[in-house]
C-alpha cells in the first residue's frame, strides 16, 4: 500500500508542476493560484494538524508560537540574506524594475533555491507523516495519505513557481520539480526504520506553517499582481485558497 502512495505521490507532484510549465506565459496567474494554494496548506492542513498533533500536553498558544517563530526565521533569511524588497506603492513602475534588475542572479537564484527546498522539506514531512501513520493503524495511514496527495498537485505548482519567479531557468525548475517530488518517497521509506513522537511532529508542522505564510503573502502573493491586472491575479489566488479548502476536507483533514 505504502509503495503504491509514493509513486502516486511522486506522479501528482510531477504533473502539478508540469503544469505550471506549460502555462509559464501566464506566470503571474500561476503565481497568484500559487500563492493561494500555499497559503491554504498553512490555514486548512498544517496549522490544524500541527494543534491536532501537539496534543493535549501542549497548549494550542505555544503551536501558534511556533508559527510566529517560523514566519520570523523566513523573514530573517528573506531580508537579512537574499536582501529581498518589493516596491511600495510610491514607486514607479520603473523604479521597480531598477530596483528588481539591481537583485544580481545569484541572489534571486539563492531565494527561489531556498523556497523551493522549503516546499520540498514540507514534502519530504508529508512522506514521513503518512508512513508514521500506517504505523498506527491502516485507517488512519489512509486518511492522511489521501489529504497528502490531494495536495500534492499544488505541491508541484508552487514548487516551480518559487523557481520561474526568481529568474530561474526551466532545467533548473525541473531539477527542483524532482526533489519535490521525490521528497515524500524519501519520507514514506525513512518512516520504516524510526519513530518521531505526534507532539515533535506537530510542532515542527507548525514551524512550516509559519514559513508557508510568509511565501504566501510576503513572496508570492505581491509578485503575482506586480505589473499586471489585480483583478485576474485576485481571482487566481482566491481560487488557490478555495480549491485547497475543497480538498482538504474531501480528504477529511
Amino acid at each position: 500500500m505504502l509503495i503504491l502512495i509514493a509513486i502516486a505521490a511522486f506522479v501528482a507532484t510531477m504533473l502539478g508542476g508540469l503544469f505550471a510549465l506549460r502555462l509559464k506565459d501566464r506566470l503571474h496567474l500561476i503565481l497568484g493560484f500559487s500563492a493561494g494554494a500555499v497559503l491554504g496548506v498553512a490555514f486548512f492542513d498544517l496549522l490544524p494538524e500541527a494543534v491536532e498533533l501537539a496534543g493535549e500536553g501542549t497548549e494550542p498558544s505555544f503551536v501558534f508560537l511556533i508559527v510566529a517563530l517560523g514566519f520570523t526565521l523566513y523573514l530573517l533569511l528573506d531580508r537579512l540574506f537574499f536582501l529581498h524588497g518589493h516596491g511600495g506603492h510610491e514607486h514607479t513602475d520603473e523604479d521597480a524594475h531598477a530596483a528588481h534588475c539591481r537583485l544580481s542572479a545569484d541572489e534571486a537564484g539563492n531565494r527561489g533555491a531556498f523556497g523551493a527546498g522549503s516546499l520540498s522539506a514540507h514534502s519530504f514531512i508529508d512522506g514521513l507523516a503518512v508512513g508514521l501513520a500506517f504505523k498506527v493503524s491502516p485507517a488512519i495511514g489512509l486518511v492522511v495519505a489521501l489529504a497528502v496527495l490531494a495536495h500534492n498537485f499544488s505541491d508541484g505548482i508552487n514548487t516551480v513557481s518559487m523557481i520561474l519567479k526568481n529568474a530561474g531557468s526551466r532545467a533548473k525548475a525541473l531539477r527542483w520539480l524532482l526533489v519535490d517530488a521525490l521528497a515524500p518517497v524519501a519520507g514514506i521509506a525513512l518512516s520504516y526504520f524510526f519513530v518521531v513522537r505526534a507532539e515533535l511532529l506537530g510542532l515542527i508542522l507548525a514551524l512550516f506553517a509559519g514559513s508557508f505564510l510568509y511565501i504566501g503573502a510576503s513572496d508570492l502573493l505581491p509578485e503575482s499582481h506586480h505589473a499586471h491586472p489585480v483583478r485576474w491575479t485576485t481571482i487566481s489566488t482566491v481560487l488557490g485558497i478555495g480549491a485547497l479548502f475543497l480538498i482538504t476536507r474531501f480528504a477529511g483533514v
